[in-house]
């Protein structure tokens, strides 16, 4: 018997980083996603985020790639977005995304990160944040195409 137990951190912003995620349905949009996540064996821990990005912290089953968990959030979220008229624009999210494993130690450490993020971005941007969690994951890539 095999036991997998994995808790991803989730990043990633409107496209563009235009600030598109408004106050009158960041809740609702909140609870789609998790919608998202549980009907694909998932379960949402915490979510947050502020106008130009989002930060979800979940498990979801093994037998899903956490890019093709993404690429589902993505595209249903967006999809629920502008079917429903939610924005005045047309919703997209950026292409890229960050996805940061979890211990299960430092779960609550990163739950109260997300709950704080009002907060947090007055004094840090979505590219600084970004920034700063690639560096502590060991990430050096170009940064030229982090941003589509």
């Amino acid at each position: 018997m095999s036991y997998v137990h994995h808790c991803y951190h989730l990043v990633f912003s409107t496209k563009n980083r235009e600030p598109l995620i408004l106050k009158s349905f960041q809740e609702e949009l909140y609870k789609y996603i998790g919608g998202i996540l549980r009907e694909h064996k998932g379960s949402l821990i915490e979510i947050g985020g502020v106008a130009d990005h989002i930060h979800i912290l979940a498990y979801y089953h093994q037998s899903i790639a956490p890019s093709d968990m993404v690429k589902h959030i993505k595209s249903a979220s967006s999809r629920w977005v502008n079917d429903a008229k939610k924005c005045p624009h047309h919703f997209t999210w950026q292409m890229k995304y960050g996805s940061f494993s979890v211990s299960q130690s430092t779960i609550p450490r990163v739950r109260a990160y997300i709950q704080n993020q009002e907060e947090h971005h007055k004094k840090e941007t979505f590219q600084d944040e970004f920034r700063r969690f690639l560096k502590a994951h060991g990430y050096e890539g170009d940064e030229r195409f982090m941003w589509e």
